[in-house]
C-alpha cells in the first residue's frame, strides 16, 4: 500500500482521528484502539516504510529505529511502566502478525507479560 492510502500515514496527517500521546519531528505515538494491555501504545515513524526489513534498506534506518525506541523508552517513563516492566514488540509481515503495512512498535505494559507471547 502506498503512503496515500496507509492508515498510519492518514493518522499522521490528521485525516483520521487518534489519541496522540507523543509527537516529535520523527515519531507519532498513539493509543491502540484494540489494547492488549492496560498500556498499549503504537509508536510510528512519520516517514512511510512498510516493514522493519524495508526500513533497513533506507539511508535513514539507524536514525528511524533509534527514534522509535527512544520514544518508547520515554513513554514507558511518562506512562508509569518503566519500573514495573514493559514489552516492545515489532510485528513484521503477514506471518509476523503485522496488520498495517507501516513500520511501528507496540509498547505494552501495566500487567504481567507471559512467554512465549503467541
Amino acid at each position: 500500500m502506498n503512503k496515500e492510502g496507509c492508515l498510519f500515514c492518514r493518522i499522521i496527517r490528521g485525516d483520521v482521528p487518534a489519541t496522540r500521546v507523543h509527537e516529535d519531528e520523527q515519531v507519532l505515538a498513539i493509543r491502540d484502539i484494540n489494547p492488549q494491555a492496560p498500556v498499549h501504545v503504537l509508536v510510528i515513524p512519520k516517514d512511510h516504510v512498510a516493514t522493519i526489513g524495508d526500513s533497513l534498506e533506507t539511508v535513514n534506518a539507524p536514525n528511524r529505529l533509534f527514534a522509535l525506541f527512544h520514544a518508547a523508552g520515554k513513554l514507558a517513563v511518562e506512562l508509569g511502566i518503566q519500573r514495573s516492566g514493559y514489552r516492545v514488540v515489532v510485528n513484521s509481515g503477514a506471518e509476523g502478525g503485522q496488520t498495517v503495512d507501516h513500520l511501528h512498535l507496540h509498547l505494552l505494559g501495566g500487567r504481567q507479560m507471559v512467554w512465549p507471547p503467541g
